[in-house]
């Protein structure tokens, strides 16, 4: 594809296997492709390069000079953003949109075994104990002169009567919040963009937090790592959670505080935690976590799926085609925002 009276260029770094290369070719038409294996064979591709699809460095950003698009192969930006990047007039785009129902499908597994103490329930079995969860001391009867009605069941949860608070309402967010709302439950969040969305009863300014955490029976954090969401989950926060409340995190770990949430699940302060992401990764063998019997860990694999690798492929060739032909590009970010 051609600007004026030149071929357009896409450099590619690092390097993609031959069979995606052959796509991105057949997608790039008249468009020159080059996949280059080192950083400095890109520094000498990039100069006269119209987009990227991969790492831009300092130096690669340095050395081009009329680069218009960036595609960045991932969805978070925490580790892709510096300061030249933010300012260059260059148009970014990442990954975003992959793993929304794949994220909310593993959010509601966290949910539904908390719900119904699955996560007690296997320990149980591993032990072979016939033995509900709750046990009839803690829940005492029913006083309706009917016979088959039985003992108050406070271990266990409907959904339908509780609240999720969802902080960041974006794709991951709002497939959470579809999830809910399929469930019955009441959904509340907080987002820096957004002001309403279908069936979210409300939508507030992060300044809101503090009241979504006071209402929620599961707190689901589905935001990314910003400057504005760094350790945005301490001690206070916690406390500002009712003792009976799960916080569950698929956002990023550097959102929740690792020590003070550990100290709050250790004090009783919640009810329990399911995590997929943590400040410290791998977690350490030994950290107090692994042995609580109301936190479920996952290896940061919420996004885990057989699809995602095709829908990866196909955001790349559809915006290629899109710059190619002087259209909206998809996945627009906000730089300064890093979203």
């Amino acid at each position: 594809m051609h600007r004026g009276d030149r071929v357009l260029k896409l450099v590619i770094y690092p390097p993609v296997d031959p069979e995606r290369l052959e796509r991105i070719v057949a997608s790039a038409g008249a468009m020159s492709v080059r996949n280059t294996f080192s950083e400095a064979e890109a520094l000498g591709e990039i100069v006269d390069a119209d987009a990227l699809f991969g790492k831009i460095t300092p130096s690669l950003l340095s050395a081009s000079r009329r680069l218009g698009w960036v595609q960045a192969p991932t969805a978070s930006l925490e580790h892709y953003m510096f300061p030249e990047l933010i300012e260059h007039p260059c148009r970014l785009t990442n990954m975003r949109g992959l793993f929304s129902d794949v994220i909310g499908d593993h959010v509601f597994a966290y949910i539904l075994c908390f719900a119904r103490n699955f996560h007690r329930y296997i320990r149980h079995q591993l032990e072979g104990r016939w033995e509900a969860v709750g046990g009839e001391s803690e829940r005492p009867s029913v006083s309706t002169g009917l016979a088959d009605v039985g003992p108050v069941d406070r271990a266990h949860m409907h959904l339908a009567d509780t609240v999720l608070g969802i902080v960041g309402l974006g794709g991951i967010g709002s497939e959470v919040a579809r999830r809910g709302r399929a469930l019955g439950m009441k959904v509340v969040a907080v987002d820096p963009v957004q002001i309403e969305a279908k069936g979210v009863t409300a939508v507030w300014k992060p300044e809101r937090l503090p009241d979504l955490l006071a209402k929620s029976d599961f707190v689901v954090i589905a935001a990314p790592h910003t400057p504005q969401t760094e350790k945005l989950f301490r001690r206070p926060q916690f406390h500002q959670m009712k003792r009976t409340a799960y916080l569950i995190n698929v956002g990023r770990g550097i959102i929740v505080d690792l020590a003070d949430l550990t100290a709050a699940l250790q004090s009783g302060e919640l009810a329990g935690a399911g995590l997929d992401v943590f400040e410290t990764e791998p977690l350490p063998p030994g950290h107090p976590l692994w042995q609580m019997d109301n936190v479920i860990i996952t290896p940061h694999m919420a996004g885990h799926s057989p699809r995602i690798a095709g829908r990866h492929l196909e955001v790349l060739l559809d915006n290629i085609e899109r710059f190619t032909q002087g259209r909206k590009l998809r996945n627009v970010v906000d730089k300064a925002r890093w979203f």
